[in-house]
């Protein structure tokens, strides 16, 4: 009866760390140049006034100012008319 003694499990270890996505900014809160304020993956909200897009879609001021959240009205290229979230420094 050949058999592993006390072996222990390893069922943990191969799980990675959380990337903490989401709004770091609410609407009507004032941020500074280059604070973050949507961290997503693709572009689920849309930059809209003052707002820089970093390569990972991160969204994040360029001016100081209060934050602004406002939905449009956009049609896509076939045809389809859908409505986005778009966020704006002011």
């Amino acid at each position: 009866m050949a058999h592993t003694k006390a072996g222990g499990s390893a069922t943990n270890l191969s799980t990675s760390n959380p990337k903490y996505l989401g709004v770091k900014r609410a609407d009507g809160q004032k941020v500074g140049i280059g604070e973050i304020i949507v961290r997503q993956r693709g572009t689920a909200i849309m930059a809209g006034k003052n707002i820089g897009v970093g390569v990972d879609h991160t969204l994040y001021a360029q001016t100081a100012g209060t934050v602004h959240f406002r939905s449009k009205r956009k049609t896509n290229f076939d045809g389809r008319s859908v409505t986005r979230r778009i966020v704006d420094v002011t």
